[in-house]
């Protein structure tokens, strides 16, 4: 990982020789960064990075309208494979692409309430349809191909701020939050269809498809098991108080009727969760500002214990099937720390570690019972290109024993299943660089390296390189 930072440290600057100079933006604070007013007591914020639109947004600040579009184009060449199952990485050579268009809208009804609703068009094709990786590398693929590919309703919310303090302090506005100033003590409440990271385990160098990593378990904690549809959104509601230099969150939102499937249960007193988040804003660095997350959840759903369908499928001389139980209501819980840590005025370090109980069936966003991430964001104004942004990580993701027995008698995860398995840490090392070509279009050449895909030390590695197209409207 070293030998990576230098390389990196060494590449950044160097790629400015290649790149048209940005075109100049004006100061705004990052969306995933605290409040200017907290930003203010840390002795070295991080550099601006924002982003520019193609075309100029409302100027009036009772109403929001902009919009995206993210093309990434992944392929990776035959690897070592000598047996494959029904959820393989195929060892073959293939390509894919996938596109995401968003469509954000929002009205601030008075200076407390706004109502914000955004319009989702996703499709193209994952490699192997999404099988086969525990980190897949596309955050933006939507698993099921046979998903309509219409527009549907991404996001729609009503966002409530009750003022705890009569002091005011800035906001940035965004898609999520239209107030140009918030009161500095707040209760925040949400209600409607979101996704769970909008407000839970972000990170600003390492959360966001669109401008920096690609792969689940780099953007996300891969052992968060956070409760969402295929398309990652649920139905709930969040409450967020926030003070000075420190918040705490809570949500409560509907779990999927099945593994990684479409429809909720609109049964909250069945199936559902719970999520908590404490956020201190304080580096661990002296001098040097930045953020420590702690993050639990809960999850009542219609899940499968690995170990009774072990048994049972040995008892029966079949193959396990995790959905093979009546309905029944399991409980899974997990944990999760989540850093990020100023090194110098433009270079960012974050590292997450995430843990589950292992114990119940991985059920709404990817099979892993462990994971640990680190890696490093950089601002371009390092090298004197402001619009830009790189960056590299490593990831090791693992899973309980009762997983790796399940697997290992032929048993299909939602996302796993080699027939077989030769059990081992799935690791992953992912690079990219986010050059703007021009107001509003930015391009990423990237890269993941996959050792044991899908925990099999049977196969692989596999090379990933990638390509992603990004537009800001």
């Amino acid at each position: 990982m070293l030998l990576a930072l230098v390389a990196f440290a060494v590449f950044a600057p160097a790629a400015s020789l290649f790149a048209q100079q940005s075109d100049p933006q004006s100061p705004a604070q990052s969306p995933d960064s605290p409040t200017l007013d907290a930003a203010a007591n840390l002795a070295d914020p991080p550099p601006d990075d924002s982003t520019q639109s193609m075309f100029p947004h409302f100027k009036d600040t009772r109403f929001w309208l902009s919009g995206q579009a993210n093309f990434i184009f992944q392929t990776h060449p035959d690897f070592h494979a000598p047996y494959s199952g029904t959820h393989s990485l195929s060892p073959n050579y293939e390509k894919a692409t996938s596109r995401v268009m968003t469509f954000y809208t929002g009205i601030r009804l008075n200076h407390s309430t706004e109502f914000l609703v955004d319009i989702e068009e996703a499709g193209g094709a994952a490699l192997t349809q999404g099988f086969g990786l525990a980190g897949n590398t596309d955050l933006d693929i939507v698993r099921n191909p046979s998903l309509s590919k219409a527009p549907y309703l991404g996001r729609g919310m009503i966002h409530t701020v009750i003022a705890l303090s009569p002091d005011k302090v800035e906001n940035q506005r965004t898609f999520l939050s239209l107030f140009e100033e918030l009161p500095r003590r707040r209760l925040e409440l949400r209600f409607g269809k979101f996704s769970m990271p909008d407000f839970f385990d972000i990170n600003s160098v390492g959360s966001d498809t669109h401008f920096q990593f690609l792969n689940w378990t780099t953007d996300n904690n891969g052992a968060y098991d956070y409760a969402a549809d295929t398309r990652g959104y649920t139905v709930g509601l969040t409450a967020d108080f926030e003070d000075r230099n420190w918040g705490f969150r809570f949500a409560e939102a509907l779990m999927p009727k099945i593994a990684n499937g479409i429809d909720l249960v609109w049964k909250p007193w069945q199936a559902h969760a719970e999520n908590f988040e404490y956020e201190l804003r304080h580096g661990v660095l002296p001098k040097k500002s930045g953020v420590i997350r702690l993050l639990a959840y809960t999850n009542s759903a219609n899940m499968g214990i690995y170990r009774d369908q072990v048994i049972k499928a040995a008892a029966a001389e079949t193959t396990p099937d995790i959905t093979a139980h009546p309905w029944r209501i399991t409980q899974k819980y997990g944990f999760g720390i989540n850093l990020e840590q100023n090194l110098t005025h433009y270079l960012t370090a974050f590292a997450r570690f995430g843990w589950d109980d292992g114990r119940t069936e991985s059920f709404a966003y990817t099979e892993v019972d462990q994971t640990f991430a680190e890696g490093v964001g950089a601002n371009g104004a390092w090298w004197h290109r402001k619009q830009d942004r790189a960056g590299i990580a490593y990831i090791t993701n693992a899973i309980k024993k009762d997983h790796q027995n399940y697997l290992a008698a032929g048993g299909l995860g939602f996302l796993l299943g080699d027939g077989h398995l030769t059990y081992g840490r799935e690791n992953i090392f992912e690079s990219y660089y986010t050059v703007h070509v021009w107001r509003g279009i930015y391009l990423a050449p990237g890269v993941q390296h996959i050792t044991n895909p899908g925990y099999n030390r049977d196969r692989g590695p596999v090379v990933v390189p990638t390509f992603r197209a990004h537009i800001e409207f």
